[in-house]
């Protein structure tokens, strides 16, 4: 499987032949990768998630899970100045889909009649 290839030996998962790539693939609203981070979110929200690494494909931990990693990178203050380039570098690590997470926030903010320049 690609994931085993691309993501062996990274983000604390094995060799490729573990299979730890697809297993610990990214799963839930803002998609945890790697068994170093299914297992931090396991013991934030108290989840068994390197037994059960589906359980991120439920939607309560699904949102439980991108609460975590919303909370855990201090993502909050990003938000409140509308820093969409730091958010998406810290989830993305790159600027993959600025352009188009850009305009989705503008077409969410005035669907809620809210300004989206920084305040």
């Amino acid at each position: 499987m690609p994931a085993s290839r691309g993501y062996a030996n990274r983000m604390g998962n094995g060799a490729e032949a573990s299979g730890d790539g697809w297993r610990y693939r990214g799963r839930g609203l803002i998609q945890v990768t790697g068994k170093t981070n299914y297992a931090a979110c396991d013991a934030a929200l108290g989840l068994d998630l390197i037994v059960q690494p589906e359980l991120l494909e439920q939607p309560g931990p699904a949102a439980c899970s991108a609460g975590w990693f919303w909370h855990r990178n201090g993502l909050n203050r990003q938000a409140d100045t509308r820093d969409i380039e730091t958010i998406t570098r810290r989830i993305n690590g790159g600027l993959t889909g600025l352009d188009d997470r850009k305009a989705c926030y503008a077409r969410a903010c005035a669907a809620l009649e809210v300004s989206h320049e920084p305040a």
